[in-house]
């Protein structure tokens, strides 16, 4: 596929904006060809975050780059609620449920990776996301 990019920054890349916060996809089967390891930056205003949602069939490591929070998984083995900071990664088996909320004060942000594509595109669809177009041109 043309135009596929093997280097990426946050500004090659559209920005799906929500009323928590956005998403950027780093590496989804429109930027680098990926069909696995989908991986973008999540950033969750103050106070804000994910309801309880989960991905069908599709694990997912979160690891916290910036900020904290309260990560919630809900699994078959009860639920889980654990503050969460700068350095930590939370490993969501394929389909479990879960929620991350901001507690801080600034913004936090999240490198999120999907097993597959598919999930990020189904974000793109949210009738509750607006697209801004990459900075870079």
């Amino acid at each position: 596929m043309a135009g596929l990019r093997t280097f990426v920054s946050a500004k090659d890349v559209e920005t799906q904006v929500f009323d928590w916060g956005k998403l950027q996809w780093l590496s989804e089967p429109r930027v680098t060809g990926a069909d696995h390891m989908v991986t973008g930056i999540v950033t969750l205003e103050p106070g804000k975050g994910h309801a309880r949602h989960n991905h069908d069939g599709c694990a997912e490591v979160l690891f916290v780059l910036k900020g904290t929070g309260e990560q919630t998984v809900f699994s078959d083995s009860g639920t889980q609620v654990k503050s969460v900071g700068p350095g930590e990664l939370i490993y969501l088996k394929p389909g479990e449920f879960h929620s991350t909320i901001n507690t801080g004060k600034e913004n936090m942000e999240i490198l999120a990776v999907y097993q597959y594509a598919g999930p990020e595109a189904a974000m793109r669809a949210d009738p509750g996301c607006t697209l801004l177009p990459p900075a870079a041109k």
